[in-house]
């Protein structure tokens, strides 16, 4: 007997023309199913200094009856640099159902878990949105955070790098309630933005290691991680994903006030409480999501994706 296992490629999901907007649904529904899930910390293995294989499995809440693991990896001088796939199983049956190239999930859940901690975390009166790092991440965060923001005329402060400010520029011309400024340094994205998004891959040092910088009521949302350690230090509250990912942060011990996004969804935890509170927030990815927009995919799709066969053995014993 063989078994048909789905192939769901890039450009099969775009055709299915998901909005943003179902893409912040989908990631607010996850989180605050997350303590019904069993969601292990990514393994990550490097091959060479900034190259990385990450493996991200995770078992979606029982009613959901589904499995899966999706391997990142990001390779420097590859176009595009960060791929991945995804592996989606039947819990009840243990049968491979799909594999998924990853690399629109992996964006959009991304960008769609910035845009929640935006809205969550930012002050009242935020209306100023500053990018570090102009890529697709940056752009599905931009798609998110705009999906609600109707006709309220928002700034965007983008750092110059090469021509990807023009070119982000150009992607959201369509756009008539934003503002674009061009600015020269990641200290002033900081000092003038309300929010902050930054989306680098990498970074030597910190971004902005003058904390007079940071203003009261800032929102940092580093969504690599990189570049705001100091933050750490004196930030009023800081959030993530999931504990585990930044227990083992090197100042993790001094963090002021700590607790996860899903805690405050749930009503659990508090989250901002006043225009003053410096507020970071680190989401550094859960496979949950990826499970998540995988399976609503994967039943979007049904049976008119195409399939490969694998041979099933059937018998008990076969050597």
């Amino acid at each position: 007997m063989e078994t048909k296992i789905s192939i769901i490629n890039h450009s099969d999901i775009l055709e299915l023309k998901i909005s943003p907007l179902r893409c912040l649904q989908w990631v607010e529904e996850s989180f605050r199913r997350k303590y019904e899930s069993q969601i292990p910390p990514k393994i990550s293995l490097h091959p060479r200094e900034w190259d990385f294989f990450n493996t991200m499995p995770c078992l979606l809440p029982n009613d959901i009856d589904r499995f899966s693991v999706k391997v990142v990896n990001r390779i420097e001088g590859e176009i595009p640099s960060l791929k991945s796939q995804i592996l989606l199983y039947e819990c009840s049956t243990g049968n491979l159902l799909a594999v998924l190239e990853s690399s629109w999930i992996t964006t959009m859940r991304t960008g769609a878990v910035a845009a929640l901690s935006s809205r969550l975390f930012e002050k009242s009166d935020a209306s100023v949105y500053g990018f570090v790092g102009l890529g697709n991440t940056a752009r599905a965060t931009a798609l998110c955070l705009l999906s609600e923001k109707d006709s309220k005329t928002v700034t965007f402060k983008l750092l110059k790098y090469k021509d990807q400010a023009e070119s982000f520029i150009e992607r959201f011309s369509e756009y008539s309630n934003i503002n674009f400024e061009i600015v020269d340094s990641a200290e002033e994205v900081v000092a003038t933005s309300d929010v902050v998004f930054s989306s680098i891959t990498s970074a030597n040092g910190l971004l902005c290691p003058n904390d007079a910088y940071f203003k009261p009521g800032v929102l940092i949302v580093p969504i690599h991680t990189r570049g705001f350690q100091n933050c750490d230090l004196f930030f009023d509250k800081i959030y993530a994903d999931d504990e585990g990912h930044v227990k083992g942060f090197k100042y993790f011990s001094k963090f002021l006030n700590f607790n996860e996004l899903s805690r405050v969804l749930l009503g659990e935890a508090k989250g901002r409480e006043n225009d003053e509170e410096r507020i970071l927030s680190y989401n550094i990815g859960l496979g949950m999501h990826d499970g998540w927009f995988a399976t609503h995919i994967y039943d979007m799709i049904g049976k008119q994706a195409p399939t490969f066969k694998m041979e099933k053995i059937e018998n008990k014993f076969w050597i």
